[in-house]
């Protein structure tokens, strides 16, 4: 699946550890493991509690060495053999084939002309790997007894992908073999890979993946060992660190929801041969087809024979497309870097400032976003920093004052300003907080980019600065872009030009910037800024994960809303996980005691 499953073809067939290691000195690993993995890091040691559980984690995969599960041959080997299972099971039967695309990896090549909104692609349901087949495999009895996988589809679809793996006869080995063996997502960087990115805003990301996937492995090692129903399942001699990142990798870059069979509600899918398409700019042009029953993908555009079919993976960042697909975007016109922003309880106008916020639906704390392009901050945003820099006066006139409750609708509208003031203020504070925020990288641009220049720079580096550079040129935009609506503001001040007027008829909801875009299956879209998605039809599909929200508290002792991924990503405890972890992380760790 193009960058995101780039592969290291290993050759030999899977063996025996290298040197035998007892089952308690394991479990003593792994319990120190999961204990490491289950408490906090100190504010600013996240780095330092990084580099011990990766330590701990080296210590078992090296005493795993040899227990892995490695086909024979190439990936490519096995392309065919994929065709001709989807061509059995009444997938298309021409069109494309699979093909190596240099740097961008595998994709799908065409063998003839395909136009433009042309149905090309479509996989019934019997060749998706869901949730409810999981539920119905061998898999089936551990998943009714453990809250955690029922929790979290994501991972119920990493072990049966792995259950699938070790069954010779599986429906679906022919999709397993043309995996990848290795990915590249920063849970397979080295240390100094990572390393690269300290400073950036998507090191936190970074590190709470690869803290979250330990944790999961370790408690899943153990409930393994002595859950009873766990008992016939295929990993209980061997599950390695290695096998359950592999399968989380998988699951991360290629998941997707589905409908049920009675459209009633969304499950977790692996999509064969769809999954194998890259991404481009473009639109969601994916659907489930409930009266087919069947995944279905039409052209985003005209492709000549031999051409390169791409499909368009969802408004995402590069820092998502590096941590949870493995691959920078170069071209990606919705890039962003976020920013926590919140309203101090301790300042003396905070009630006031947090009803106003509340009547527009904005936390008075959250996470929000600078983008690449103009303007850099969403309407959302737009209205966050105004109420921000309101004054005394200005926030009784938008709670009590004539038209209060026409005023809120256009506190992101931008043609209607509070004051001039207030705009000076709020584009005063952007420009300084995106130069502040600059000053945290250890690197220039310049720096950063005579790096990239490098001929002998790793690929995993190579994604690193990448990423780091990009951050930089969103908030160097961020900034110029800052003063200069700040001296256009104070040009208009200076003036002392008349502040537009609305009427009821202009007044319009507060837009998210990504409004416009089409709504696809319920929160599989980047959720951004705190906005609630509206559920829609189950029509459309993109490849990849949605995001959820939770609350942290921060080092100042402020409350923000921080992006969680979890739901469908691998790399956090979902809602569902922290629910059900206390209960089920204390009922395996008492049994080691």
């Amino acid at each position: 699946m193009g960058k995101k499953s780039r592969v290291k073809t290993q050759k030999s067939g899977s063996g025996g550890a290298s040197a035998a290691v007892s089952p308690k000195e394991m479990m003593n690993l792994i319990s120190e493991l999961l204990q490491k993995c289950s408490s906090a890091a100190s504010a600013g040691k996240e780095w330092e509690e990084y580099v011990q559980i990766r330590g701990l984690v080296e210590k078992i995969r090296k005493k795993q060495k040899g227990l892995s599960v490695v086909f024979e041959g190439s990936r490519e080997e096995y392309f065919s053999d994929l065709m001709a299972w989807a061509q059995e099971n009444g997938g298309p039967s021409e069109g494309f084939c699979v093909s190596d695309f240099g740097s961008e990896g595998y994709g799908l090549k065409a063998t003839r002309d395909i136009k433009a909104e042309e149905l090309f692609l479509w996989v019934p349901r019997k060749m998706l790997m869901t949730v409810e087949s999981a539920q119905n495999s061998v898999l089936g009895p551990l998943h009714s007894q453990d809250r955690i996988l029922q929790a979290m589809e994501n991972v119920t679809l990493a072990f049966h992908l792995l259950c699938e793996r070790a069954d010779p006869s599986s429906p679906w080995m022919p999709y397993i073999h043309s995996l990848p063996q290795e990915y590249d997502t920063p849970l397979y960087f080295q240390q100094e890979e990572v390393q690269l990115l300290l400073g950036t805003q998507a090191i936190q990301d970074v590190l709470s993946q690869y803290k979250n996937t330990a944790r999961q492995y370790a408690y899943f090692y153990k409930l393994l060992q002595t859950h009873p129903a766990a008992s016939k399942l295929p990993l209980k001699d061997s599950f390695t660190f290695d096998d359950y990142r592999w399968a989380v990798s998988s699951v991360m870059t290629r998941q997707n929801q589905i409908p049920t069979e009675d459209g009633g509600r969304l499950i977790l899918a692996l999509i064969p041969l769809w999954d194998m398409c890259n991404h481009t700019n473009g639109l969601i042009t994916t659907g489930y087809n409930l009266e087919d029953d069947r995944c279905e993908c039409v052209a985003l555009q005209d492709y000549k024979e031999n051409e390169q079919i791409y499909i368009f993976y969802g408004t995402r960042s590069n820092a998502e497309f590096v941590i949870h697909n493995g691959f920078f975007f170069q071209e990606n016109a919705h890039d962003r870097v976020k920013i926590k922003l919140g309203v101090s309880k301790s300042e003396r106008l905070f009630a006031m400032k947090a009803e106003v916020l509340s009547r527009a639906g904005i936390p008075a704390s959250s996470t929000f976003a600078l983008h690449c392009n103009e303007p850099p901050i969403s309407a959302q945003l737009l209205a966050f920093l105004r109420v921000f820099c309101m004054t005394e006066e200005e926030l009784k006139e938008y709670l009590l004052g004539e038209g209060a409750v026409g005023k809120i609708f256009t506190l992101g509208n931008s043609e209607f300003p509070v004051s001039w003031d207030n705009e000076i203020k709020l584009w005063t504070f952007l420009e300084t907080r995106a130069a502040l925020l600059l000053k945290t990288y250890k690197t220039t641009s310049e720096e950063d980019r005579s790096l990239l220049e490098k001929p002998d720079l790793s690929l995993h580096s190579r994604l690193a600065i990448q990423l780091r550079l990009a951050e930089k040129q969103i908030l160097e935009r961020a900034s110029a872009s800052g003063r200069a609506k700040r001296l256009h503001f104070e040009k208009k001040l200076e003036e002392d030009a008349p502040l537009p007027r609305y009427e009821e008829s202009d007044i319009a909801l507060l837009e998210n910037s990504q409004s416009k875009l089409p709504i696809i299956l319920r929160q599989l879209e980047e959720v951004e800024e705190g906005q609630e998605v509206p559920e829609e039809e189950h029509s459309l599909l993109l490849n990849g994960q949605k995001e959820a929200y939770g609350v942290k508290k921060e080092a100042n002792g402020e409350e923000t809303q921080e992006e969680v991924r979890g739901d469908v990503d691998l790399d956090s405890m979902e809602k569902g996980e922290r629910e059900a972890a206390e209960l089920t992380a204390s009922r395996t760790e008492d049994k080691t005691e």
